[in-house]
């Protein structure tokens, strides 16, 4: 028997999660990045360089960027871990993937590009020094099983980050809220043509673990020294662990 999940405020069976999802993104694809500025008046990019600068990237480091979109951190991976080091540039979406590929090659950055489902990793054992996942866990059917699957790929002494969307501070909850069901669904039809897609992405925030539990998944999956960062007060949130 098919079992259900949440997609967004909605209940889909798990088979029917993949393909909406997937809609979201092959919709907003091309204009991604114009509506994270707008959404997030430009903090996700300040956001991203945290979590480059938590990475600690060395030269001859191995790197997957999981749901890497358009390539932001990929970007600087692939600088920090230069001509020795090897960075993949993955997504689940191929419109997304492709954006990113074309960009990273488009800025002279030459790095392998995969569609790759984060619930079944085509990689080794052991294979990569840092994982990275922005902004796309919370759209993953069975979080377990990708944390699982990431820690799993890791090196012995691997980092794994995880930055995502969270739960912002009590004192916020109200504004924000406001911000969220009213004025993004209202940019993405303006900017985007597409208002469901902003909607989607408000209830899937709301629907994504809190800090707390996030942090117990990642130490269920394995993970040691698990911690995170509250960033602008929780609206999003970073979270770091380490395979011993």
């Amino acid at each position: 028997m098919t079992k259900s999940t949440h997609f967004g405020y909605s209940t889909v069976q798990e088979n029917e999660k993949v393909h909406k999802v997937a809609e979201v993104f092959h919709s907003v694809a091309s204009r991604y990045d114009v509506m994270n500025d707008l959404m997030s008046a430009g903090l996700h990019r300040v956001w991203k360089m945290f979590t480059i600068a938590q990475a600690g990237v060395r030269p001859g480091f191995k790197v997957l960027d999981i749901a890497g979109g358009t390539g932001d951190l990929s970007r600087e991976f692939a600088r920090q871990a230069g001509k020795t080091g090897e960075v993949w540039l993955t997504d689940i979406n191929e419109s997304m993937l492709r954006v990113g590929r074309d960009r990273l090659l488009d800025q002279g950055i030459i790095t392998p590009s995969l569609l790759c489902d984060a619930e079944h990793i085509p990689f080794p054992d052991n294979y990569f020094d840092r994982v990275s996942v922005a902004f796309g866990l919370r759209n993953m059917t069975h979080k377990d099983v990708a944390l699982a699957e990431m820690r799993r790929v890791l090196k012995p002494g691997g980092k794994l980050l995880v930055l995502e969307f969270s739960t912002v501070a009590d004192i916020l909850k109200k504004p924000y809220d406001l911000y969220s069901f009213s004025v993004l669904p209202w940019l993405g039809k303006m900017i985007a043509g597409d208002s469901e897609s902003y909607r989607y992405l408000a209830e899937s925030i709301r629907m994504h673990p809190d800090q707390e539990t996030l942090k117990k998944m990642m130490q269920d999956a394995g993970l040691e020294g698990v911690d995170y960062f509250n960033l602008t007060a929780g609206v999003a949130a970073l979270h770091t662990g380490v395979k011993i």
